[in-house]
């Protein structure tokens, strides 16, 4: 039987996935942070961090709050600054995005559902 209550840090947990601490991916499958129903990154990003590639999910939502720091998401339509602690950007599946660092920061994303292969780059 697997814990009800699950404790730990995120960043720790999440260090050998890309700071991805809940979702699918996790294993074993009785362990309460192995779901379909979402994934939770503790990302931590220092200053001049990006993402340069497009990427984008076909099926999830993405929900990214910044608790700390200066980060800059770029879709194809538009560009968000999150500076403040607790703004954020939600995107729809479907979306293309990529991101740089501007500060040290620390940004906490969550997508919804989790599922295997959704993220992908975009080709030009």
């Amino acid at each position: 039987m697997s814990s009800q209550v699950v404790f730990g840090n995120a960043g720790a947990e999440g260090a050998s996935r890309g700071g991805w601490f809940a979702g699918h991916f996790m294993t074993p499958g009785d362990d309460p942070r192995s779901t379909s129903v979402l994934e939770v990154k503790w990302g931590t990003h220092p200053a001049g961090d990006c993402r340069t590639q497009w990427a984008v999910n076909a099926e999830a939502t993405t929900l990214s709050i910044l608790v700390k720091g200066r980060f800059r998401l770029q879709f194809p339509e538009q560009e968000i600054l999150l500076s403040r602690e607790g703004d954020y950007a939600l995107w729809l599946p479907g979306v293309p995005h990529y991101w740089s660092a501007e500060e040290d920061s620390v940004i906490v994303t969550v997508r919804w559902p989790s599922l295997p292969g959704d993220s992908s780059g975009v080709k030009n």
